[in-house]
């Protein structure tokens, strides 16, 4: 983004000639590449011009003024800049800087031509899930693309071309050899070209300092008529490598010995070439404690053409890692075992709550990430060149995963008994609520009448979830500590129920009020999981929570004693009226009559967070948020007579009695089904009514004689389902 100065400068006698100057000249990724097409135009402006100018430029920052350095501290770049003084015809253009590359190095092109290469890197392995073996394939190298921190460092190749005895041509393999490095350097346009020719001490010096110039000059003319610029071609022959001739009486022939001379009888072919290296690749997975194979597989993987001539790359693949011997073959495929460092008899793999990270490790002052590291190495040319670093790190994490349940009750209910008696008490018993195991329960206020039930579970399962762990006791303390202070929460509210409570009695309302307590649950999981197509793994949390019911009441009324209430409240302002229908309820049924009528009106919320996935490489996978609720009225007559006499003990001979009970439900609720697409989270709501149903019952008994009657009324008031489709959250 920053704009250069490029001044050129002409080399000269005595002073350079400052003659030409670019501004406004663009970085482009960190790197320039101007392109000046029309250096006719400079000719006018060259004193004294040769046959060939030479230039270089010094680059400027346009804002600070300061100058961009060479490697050497030095301002003068593109040294040896050469300009012929030929005219050639082309049709004049501004100079353009559309493309980046770096300067003072070859324009590397190892995607198009570079014989010793691979192109793709993939690793194969399978998993269980839900009694299932499922592949899982995934890319990690395609050709060169994603790789980080490319280094490009300079090596010195050196080719050599053999000939016969006394030869200049080339024959036919040595042509396959000399087309191979062709193909090379037609793509490496920067590297300069320098060839040696050598001779056998066989024959007279001179003569052999001839030979070798014919033969390093037969390579050039291969390389010209392939396309390759002769300026960038210094060839030289260098005569015998061993001159063993005596110069007074000629050559010595004592001094042959045919296996050196066979190979005395070459041009070296010296050129400049980067080779490719890059930070090592990461392949993250999950392992059990034992050990799981995967595989390595390369694909297009050649190196018969390698231009080394040391340190030659082989289509190998080594795998090393600190836990195992290396594995080296000559294969393209190549399955290796991995295991975690998770062993299967710790009894409490706490240091791995977060299982890419071991704490344990981390209070060592170690490395804390948990995996086990193992290094694959994949070498040739066009890519990774570097044989002492690892092409691909593969590391394997522990595949434990981890469960934690919340759960509270509080198992009192609280009730209002004003001028109830016990006998016509029509309401639930309290629930009893089992525990579950691993779970402790407590009754923490000072006079025991609030029973809760808390407790936090923890479990872990690894090595394919053959080894469980159970850890609930180790977070005893910590529960009891959490509903004791829940207790003393729960004794304020009952106090103010205790209020109403007063409130009634004054009134002698026959009212009985059951207030329903949250029931909270919360359960979470987190894993790692391997997803399809990604080299790094995926950290997963599924959790559920809520309260059902959120919060829930009933009120019961017996409808007799109200009436009556309300008459006497109006007539005398006295709950006297009342007691004496009690007084009358209590001599009825000595006598062998009850009446009650009671009506009981009921309701109750919930709310639920469902299966809410999220997933750190794939979002916001799913999920559900629930409200429901109940809502409903019973209407209970009940009527018993009989002929039983107050003071007989014995049964009477005919029974009569009668039954009757009207019954209204309906419940509402709604839920939000949330997902994640390509274009953020989405919310799809739905709401539902049951519908409001009555229920008529009655059943009337004489003696022997029973007859019973059933009416329901379905949807009094219809259900219904609203659907409102779904909406993006942003």
């Amino acid at each position: 983004g920053d704009i250069l100065t490029i001044e050129v400068y002409s080399i000269k006698f005595g002073d350079d000639n400052l003659f030409q100057t670019y501004t406004n000249v663009k970085v482009i990724d960190g790197e320039v590449n101007l392109t000046i097409q029309n250096t006719s135009t400079w000719k006018g402006k060259v004193k004294n011009i040769a046959d060939v100018e030479e230039f270089y430029i010094y680059v400027k920052h346009q804002t600070t003024g300061k100058y961009i350095l060479n490697a050497n501290k030095d301002k003068a770049h593109a040294k040896f800049l050469r300009i012929k003084n030929e005219l050639v015809a082309n049709a004049p253009s501004p100079p353009v800087n559309n493309t980046a590359a770096k300067v003072g190095i070859t324009n590397i092109k190892p995607d198009k031509y570079a014989p010793c290469k691979y192109e793709t890197i993939t690793i194969l392995e399978t998993e269980k899930k839900d009694g299932k073996i499922n592949k899982i394939d995934t890319i990690v190298f395609e050709n060169g693309n994603s790789i980080k921190d490319i280094i490009t460092k300079k090596e010195t190749i050196t080719k050599t071309i053999h000939f016969d005895f006394n030869e200049t041509t080339i024959d036919g393999e040595e042509t396959k050899k000399l087309t191979n490095v062709l193909g090379f350097l037609l793509e490496h346009t920067y590297a300069t070209i320098t060839l040696h020719g050598y001779a056998c001490v066989i024959g007279k010096e001179n003569y052999n300092m001839d030979l070798s110039q014919k033969r390093s000059d037969t390579i050039k003319k291969f390389l010209v008529d392939g396309k390759l610029d002769t300026n960038r071609i210094i060839s030289k022959g260098k005569g015998e490598i061993s001159p063993t001739d005596d110069k007074d009486q000629g050559d010595d022939i004592k001094y042959k010995n045919e296996e050196k001379n066979v190979n005395a009888r070459r041009v070296d072919i010296m050129f400049d070439y980067w080779g490719h290296d890059a930070s090592s690749i990461i392949y993250e997975t999950i392992a059990p404690s034992s050990n799981k194979n995967i595989t390595i597989d390369v694909k297009n993987y050649e190196t018969k053409a390698c231009f080394r001539e040391k340190n030659k790359h082989t289509k190998k693949i080594k795998i090393t890692s600190p836990q195992q011997i290396t594995i080296e073959k000559a294969v393209t495929q190549l399955e290796f075992p991995i295991h975690s460092n998770l062993s299967n008899l710790n009894p409490a793999p706490l240091n791995y709550i977060w299982p890419k990270l071991n704490l344990i490790n981390g209070i060592k002052g170690k490395s804390i990430d948990s995996a086990n590291y193992y290094y694959a190495h994949v070498h040739s040319c066009r890519y990774f060149s570097n044989g002492d670093h690892a092409t691909v790190i593969v590391k394997a994490y522990p595949d434990i995963k981890w469960e934690l349940a919340f759960e509270l009750k509080i198992d009192l209910k609280s009730y209002s008994h004003t001028n109830m008696p016990s006998e016509f008490q029509i309401f639930e018993k309290h629930q009893k609520i089992a525990t579950k195991e691993g779970y402790k329960r407590w009754k923490l206020n000072k006079d025991g009448e609030v029973p809760i039930t808390v407790g936090i579970g923890l479990k872990a399962e690894w090595d394919e979830a053959q080894r469980k762990v159970s850890l609930t006791k180790e977070w005893e303390k910590k529960t009891e500590v959490l509903a004791k202070t829940l207790s003393k929460t729960i004794e304020l509210v009952q106090k103010g129920i205790n209020v109403c409570r007063g409130v009634m009695e004054k009134t002698s309302i026959p009212v009985t009020f059951q207030i329903e307590y949250p029931k909270i649950e919360a359960v979470g999981a987190w894993y790692l999981k391997k997803e399809q197509g990604f080299k790094e793994v995926a950290v997963v949390g599924e959790i559920s929570f809520g309260a059902k019911p959120f919060i829930g009441a009933k009120v019961t009324i017996d409808l007799i004693a109200a009436a009556v209430s309300a008459a006497s409240y109006a007539t005398t302002g006295s709950p006297a009226i009342s007691n004496i229908v009690n007084q009358v309820r209590k001599a009825g049924k000595k006598v062998g009559a009850e009446i009650a009528a009671n009506a009981e009106f009921y309701g109750n919320i919930g709310i639920m967070f469902k299966d809410l996935k999220l997933n750190s490489i794939k979002g916001l996978e799913g999920g559900f948020l629930m409200v429901d609720g109940k809502m409903g009225m019973k209407l209970i007559i009940e009527i018993k007579a009989g002929n039983k006499p107050w003071h007989s003990k014995k049964k009477p001979l005919i029974e009569f009695s009668a039954l009757a009970r009207a019954t209204g439900d309906a419940y509402f609720g709604g839920e939000v089904k949330i997902e994640q697409d390509n274009n953020g989270i989405t919310l799809e709501p739905t709401l539902k009514f049951s519908g409001l149903e009555v229920k008529l019952e009655a059943e009337v008994t004489i003696g022997w004689f029973k007859e019973s009657f059933e009416k329901k009324y379905d949807e009094v008031v219809p259900k219904k389902e609203i659907k409102f489709g779904k909406t993006y959250l942003n």
